[in-house]
Order: structure tokens, then sequence, then C-alpha cells
């Protein structure tokens, strides 16, 4: 596969912040583009995204250097050049960019090229997109974790843990558990309105209310979840993202809602008495990201009734995974493209964590943009969960769709995950 073009240009997220699109052409016929999305809540560990710095330009958050990375020393590097796979052409651009988090060239100009790439060589084998990551194709719909409510820095309201998801495990494909996650979405917007609650939505699409505690956010799930005919820790689950990192300063947790400074411990029992009194069956990133002590605890104590999630702990990086795993830290990792800065990482990162046996959860950020290539990436890797928010805003519902085409054209061959890929046993 001969590069003939390659193109940057900047655009805008779901936030209205630029990021970065790149347009790529294999052996003048076969094209392929992508755009890069943008997380708030980034781990320390993260592969580097390249912004301007300019204050008069978008606050500073420009992505001009990073095109200009791609339209000049990127291109004159690879023009012309043939690549034979995903991981040669990744490779390449890790090389040419020689830095171990990618701050040279920008993670956010190579991803793009990773991207686009990526769809262009589907294109040159004749394949869908959706079978082209993996040679051994699952033909596995993944079980969705939808955001509803949105708190911590995704919202500007009292709860302090940045995700409340719904997990509707007992659907019997993913369309029905799409029907399931819809139906209770619009039974909470209903409960909110009806309490007096804002209805309006967060950064991912979930509502943003301003309830006292997240306990709370919690109960009134639950409860929306008893108005449809599905139940609660049968049906449908519970699943949280605490992004813990985010309130967490001078070994301590401050738990803002409750106006509590927890220690490691303190906080590993808060999250143990939510999962013993609701039905959680999935917590992310329950503690800061350097906290290895204390994951290894957290693990310890809930492992085995609940996926113990690490996210800005791992950060799509195989290394801190493997740490993660000698550590026996988590039993299942987020995997987000833009956090390493290639495919053929991120790959590394799953084909890792499926060799060990741990969950492996397909995630967006939560500065997204109408590109779905993470539905296709998703089904093509067999990871059976993905996180791409809520059932609002058309940036989510892009990834929805897509993978609605994506069951359509496998017909009686699509396998919906359900539990079957959850880092526990139910």
């Amino acid at each position: 596969m001969k590069i003939s073009n390659l193109h940057a240009r900047e655009l805008l997220d779901s936030r209205g912040n630029p990021t970065i699109e790149v347009d790529i052409v294999l052996n003048n016929k076969f094209k392929g583009s992508a755009i890069v999305p943008s997380g708030a809540s980034t781990g320390e560990h993260e592969a580097v995204e390249l912004r301007d710095g300019d204050p008069k330009r978008f606050l500073g958050k420009g992505v001009l250097n990073a095109v200009k990375n791609v339209n000049t020393i990127l291109a004159d590097n690879i023009i012309g050049n043939t690549f034979s796979t995903q991981s040669e052409l990744d490779c390449f651009l890790i090389e040419l960019d020689g830095t171990r988090n990618k701050r040279k060239l920008g993670a956010n100009a190579i991803l793009g090229i990773s991207m686009a790439f990526g769809r262009a060589s589907a294109n040159f084998r004749d394949i869908p997109l959706f079978k082209s990551f993996k040679d051994s194709f699952e033909y596995l719909l993944p079980t969705p974790m939808m955001n509803i409510i949105n708190g911590g820095s995704h919202a500007n309201n009292n709860i302090d843990f940045q995700e409340f998801m719904i997990f509707p495990i007992g659907a019997k494909s993913f369309s029905h558990s799409l029907q399931m996650g819809v139906e209770v979405f619009h039974y909470l917007k209903m409960l909110l309105n009806d309490k007096g609650f804002s209805t309006a939505v967060g950064d991912e699409g979930g509502f943003a209310p301003n309830l006292k505690s997240n306990d709370e956010a919690i109960e009134i799930i639950l409860e929306a979840i008893s108005k449809t005919s599905y139940m609660p820790g049968k049906d449908v689950y519970i699943a949280l993202d605490v992004a813990a990192s985010e309130f967490y300063n001078n070994n301590t947790y401050h738990v803002q809602s409750t106006n509590s400074n927890l220690s490691s411990e303190q906080m590993i029992d808060y999250l143990s008495n939510l999962v013993n009194q609701y039905p959680i069956i999935s917590v992310e990133d329950g503690l800061d990201e350097n906290d290895w002590d204390g994951w290894n605890e957290l693990n310890h104590q809930l492992g085995l009734k609940c996926q113990i999630v690490g996210d800005d702990l791992t950060v799509t990086n195989k290394h801190r995974l493997a740490k993660s795993i000698k550590c026996k830290s988590m039993n299942a990792i987020l995997i987000k493209l833009n956090q390493i800065g290639t495919i053929t990482e991120t790959i590394e990162a799953i084909n890792l964590a499926k060799k060990h046996n741990l969950g492996s959860i397909v995630s967006h950020r939560s500065g997204e943009t109408e590109d779905s290539i993470i539905s296709d990436f998703s089904v093509s890797m067999g990871s059976g969960q993905i996180k791409t928010g809520s059932l609002s805003r058309t940036d989510r519902v892009a990834k929805y769709n897509q993978l609605l085409r994506i069951e359509e054209s496998l017909g009686d061959k699509a396998i919906f995950a359900g539990s079957k890929t959850l880092g526990i046993d139910l």
C-alpha cells in the first residue's frame, strides 16, 4: 500500500474545541479519513496531545502545529513509501517521533494518520472496517455502557463521580440493549423533570442534575430502570466511572458531596459499601492513578464481584498494563485510542489483557466527533464491551448507529456479548 497523499486540517470536536482530521490516499485510489477525539479527564501518563498554546486563538487549544506536522514532517517522510501492514506504518510513525509519549510530533497528529490508514487499508483490501483490525473475526457485538448521569469534570454539579452508567447485560442482542438503554434514559428524564431537576445534558450526553450525592444519582437511575419492564440487578446493572484522580490531593480523597476527606483505605470501604448496597457491576478508576497499593487492595476486596477497571491507571499502555497485571491491580482495562496514539499499540494492549483474562472496554473520549471508528474497532477486536456515552448527542449516537449497521450486516452471525466478556463471572 503506497501512500499517495496525506493531508490534515483543523476541525472542531463536540465541546467546540479544535481537533485534527487526517485524509490519506493509498495507490492513488483508496481513501481514508479520521477525526481524533480529545479527553477532559486525562491521565498524566497519556500520550501527549499537541496544542498550540496561543491564548489569542481558541483559548490556547488550537492544533495548527499538529496539522502542520502532518502536512510537512510526516507527509515528507511517508508520501511515496509503501507499507504492507498497519503495524508497519505505526512503527514507522513511532520511530519518526522518537519520544516515549509522542510529544515531538503530537499523539493527535500520529493517531490521525494511523486511523485514516486503517480505513484506507480496509478499502484497499475490500473488506468492511469492522473486519479489518484482526485476522480471526469473532462476530461479537459489544455490550454498551451508557453514561446517563454526568458528574465530576463532565458536568457543573455537586456529584463527585464522573459517570453513572447503565449496563444492559440481560439483552438478547445489541439492538435490544440499545432499546433498553433508550427506554431507561427517557424514563430518567421524566423522573428528573417531575422532581424539579434540570434535564440539561453534559459532555457525554447524560443528564447533569444538581443531585445531593452519589447515592442519590444511583437511586434515581434504579428508579428509572424499575419504570421499564426490566429488572435492576438482572437485566440492567450499574457501572461507575469514579475518576478518583480528579478529587485526590495530598494522599486524600475529597468527596465533596459528603464533605469527607478519605484515606485510600476509607475510599475502598466507601466503594465497597456502594457495591454491596446497589447492583453495581463495574467500577472504573476507583482510586488515584498512582495509588498502586490501594488498587491492589481494591481489586482484592471487590474483584470477584465487580469489574475493577483501569483507565488513568493504565492509559492503554502495555507497559503500565503489564505492571497492573503483576500487581493484581484490576481485572479489566479501558481502551482509548488517543491515550497511546496508534492503532497498533492499542491492539497490543487489548491482546495483553485478553492473554491474562482481563476484560477490555473500548471507549470514546468526552471530546468526541462524528467519527465512529471505535464501533468498528470494538467488533473487530471482539472486546465485548463498549463505552461511548449516553443516548443523546449525535457524537455519541453515531457510534451506536454504526453498531446497528454492523449488526444488520452480520445478520444471524452476530453474537451479542452480554456478560460473556466481563472481567468477572456472574
